[in-house]
């Protein structure tokens, strides 16, 4: 979850830049998606001609120079409108927060938002088919178009053109993952954010050049928010998003390569966690979630496939129910998913909590994030508006270190957010965040947006030239080959080789509202070769082929949005490849029971169930149920548990085909291997307006193991 009001991108023909609706429960970060038009189309069209549209598919290039070990910061290039039917109509076509990542062939991604239903873009660089770099090392990206856009209408899987039946029309948010298989092309994911039912998904198998037909239903809730993915090994892909019901952070697998993401399922925030980080009541400020983390450590086997997950929420369950700052940083750990099972755990570790003030100076500011390097240390990274902190784990995210500001001159002082992090090696670390040249937070409007009201777009309060004395902000770097000790170093730099539009970025106390016209996040991965990729939205020029164009300091001119990219040129010195893995957690305690399998052919089912902690998670589905298929998953968790012999018995909350409401009983015996025809698994569901349901008997594939530690 982003922020708490709905934001709308406006079509051609509109000056603001992006418009604020307000809706708003006090204190709740409430879901969102970045919208192209608030009303109907026909009220909101206004007719523009097509022939504007300049599309260069090779990037624009440019004479800065080559800045601090970068090369030229380049534009990712799109066409300038995107025809709606008809011509004239279109939409204005933008590059907002940027995904990127670099596969194990060294193949780089970029894809960047539009909005609702504007779809996405993906450019990728894959030297051997591409071309060398150019001139200051920019590369010669090729555009893929936009996976998202496929419609029901004649132009199929078209590219910015705009199908308004589409059935993946997302752009509200953007993330891509790549695979590591042993051998072949590695596979490219992709998930957008939709109007409804919420995610679409789809990959490619041949880099980008070609995608699987959208999936508009990868999540099993509809009404989502934020998705993120990550991938490992050949074809498995997590997705985390919010439960817009709850808000806890829902985590679900793909084992096809994010085709879709029914093989496995999670909530992060764990049952002793949630009062503080959930959403029930929905006047809570419930948590902002960062990006799904898997462990693909190559060297050490302890750690590999864990899964991590971070996020910022209250720091107590009293200041939760008050609506109080997101102020404490929390990362959740399954160690479980590597067991293969249709569901997994996770245990949540509080990292970080800032100070508690009036302002709500530490509130915690967008997004946080999480990597992990190749011998399963894990490093986190938030900001508080003004500084950049850091924290590692050398035991698998049990414990961390005290958190680090590592922003140095000249940005000390000055509003620091939106940091990234990426990981490879041992303890190689790099950092992005954009920074700008002004004491103070990104709070104070006064300070870095002088002489113009609060409304986005709107005109200078005097003259027309007032972003001359705005702040002005530039991408960071720092970069760390030690950063899990104690004591970590890191070098910064900058690498943004021109200042971007000298523009507020604004959190409005509780609401942490975004009010800016670049996004409010960006990226950054690591190739095969070490070596820093960043991608970042940048509106620094004046939209002259759309307009209107008033100055290049005036607020009233249309900003040029686009997602811009470089990459550090030679790896830094002294990265280590070699050395000790990361420690191991503690050993479980208590007792657990776990299953899988089927009960003939209809009925698949995954449960795990354990006592110290009490925590668990259940997925059940049955085709041949009376009245149609049933899918029940659990959620928050399980409520009890009680252990007699071989057997075991827990209950909890469910949502049965997506639905809250429910009730389920499950027992289960572990009589012997192997499992089938001899474990045995009863579910029984009850709910509203007198609904049940109930099924069980011998296992007839798969096996229940009870565990005792």
């Amino acid at each position: 979850m982003k922020s708490k009001f709905w934001q709308f991108l406006y079509c051609a023909g509109n000056n603001l830049q992006r418009h604020t609706f307000m809706h708003v429960a006090p204190g709740r970060p409430k879901r969102r998606k970045r919208l192209l038009a608030p009303r109907s189309l026909a009220s909101l069209i206004i007719p523009i001609s097509v022939l504007v549209i300049v599309f260069a598919l090779l990037p624009t290039r440019s004479t800065r120079a080559i800045i601090n070990g970068f090369s030229t910061n380049q534009e990712l290039p799109l066409p300038a409108l995107a025809p709606i039917g008809p011509a004239p109509v279109a939409f204005i076509v933008r590059g907002l927060e940027p995904s990127v990542r670099v596969a194990p062939d060294g193949a780089v991604y970029v894809s960047s938002i539009r909005g609702v239903p504007g779809g996405v873009d993906l450019h990728r660089y894959f030297a051997a088919t591409d071309g060398p770099p150019g001139v200051g090392g920019t590369y010669p990206f090729k555009y893929e178009g936009q996976p998202d856009n496929c419609g029901i209408l004649a132009n199929g899987c078209a590219n910015n053109s705009l199908d308004p039946l589409g059935l993946g029309l997302g752009g509200g948010d953007v993330d891509i993952a790549v695979n590591y298989p042993t051998s072949g092309v590695p596979n490219l994911a992709l998930v957008s954010l939709t109007l409804a039912p919420g995610v679409t998904g789809t990959h490619s198998t041949d880099r980008g050049d070609t995608f699987s037909a959208p999936n508009p239903v990868v999540a099993l809730i509809p009404g989502d928010d934020r998705q993120w993915i990550d991938g490992t090994g050949g074809q498995n892909v997590y997705l985390n998003y919010h439960d817009v019901g709850t808000f806890n952070i829902d985590v679900q697998r793909s084992n096809d390569g994010g085709e879709t993401y029914v093989d496995g399922f999670g909530e992060a925030i764990d049952p002793s966690t949630f009062p503080a980080a959930g959403g029930v009541p929905a006047t809570n400020s419930a948590n902002v979630a960062g990006q799904i983390k898997v462990d693909r450590s190559t060297q050490c086997a302890n750690s590999r496939g864990n899964l991590y997950q971070i996020f910022v929420a209250p720091d107590s369950a009293a200041e939760n129910l008050l609506g109080g700052a997101l102020r404490s940083v929390y990362v959740g750990v399954s160690t479980d998913v590597k067991l293969g099972l249709p569901v997994f755990t996770f245990t949540d570790t509080k990292v970080f909590t800032g100070l508690a003030g009036p302002n709500n100076e530490g509130a915690v500011n967008l997004f946080p994030a999480l990597a992990t390097d190749d011998f399963g240390f894990v490093y986190a990274v938030w900001s508080d508006n003004s500084n950049i902190f850091f924290s590692s784990s050398s035991d698998q995210g049990t414990t961390w270190t005290p958190a680090t500001k590592i922003n140095q001159s000249p940005t000390v002082g000055n509003a620091n957010v939106f940091p990234w992090v990426a990981a490879d090696a041992n303890g190689h670390v790099g950092i992005v965040w954009f920074g700008d040249d002004r004491p103070g937070n990104s709070n104070d409007r006064a300070t870095l947006e002088p002489g113009h009201p609060p409304t986005q777009g709107a005109a200078c309060t005097s003259g027309t030239d007032c972003m001359k004395n705005w702040a002005q902000w530039n991408v960071y770097y720092a970069e760390s080959v030690n950063a899990h000790d104690p004591i970590p170093t890191f070098a910064q730099s900058q690498i943004s080789d021109h200042v971007r539009v000298d523009q507020v970025i604004i959190r409005e106390g509780d609401v942490r509202a975004v009010l800016w016209v670049k996004g409010d996040l960006f990226q950054i991965a690591f190739d095969p070769k070490h070596r820093a990729n960043v991608a970042f939205s940048d509106d620094h020029l004046v939209n002259t082929e759309v307009g209107p164009d008033h100055g290049p300091d005036n607020p009233t001119s249309r900003r040029k949005i686009r997602a811009n990219f470089t990459h550090e040129l030679t790896a830094i010195s002294g990265i280590v490849t070699t050395g000790t893995c990361a420690g191991v957690p503690p050993p479980e305690v208590g007792n657990k029971i776990t299953g899988g399998g089927r009960l003939g052919s209809a009925v698949n089912f995954g449960f795990i169930a354990k006592d110290t902690p009490l925590k668990g998670a259940l997925s059940y589905h049955d085709d041949n149920a009376p009245g149609g298929s049933i899918d029940v998953h659990s959620s928050n968790g399980i409520d009890s548990l009680t252990f007699s012999g071989k057997c075991a018995s827990f209950t909890g909350d469910a949502k049965v085909n997506q639905k809250s409401g429910y009730r389920f009983r499950v027992s289960a015996c572990d009589n012997g291997e192997p499992g089938a025809g001899k474990d045995t698994f009863f579910i029984s569901v009850t709910g509203p307006m007198n609904f049940s349901y109930s099924n069980g008997g011998f296992i007839t594939d798969g096996n229940i193991q009870m565990h005792s530690q």
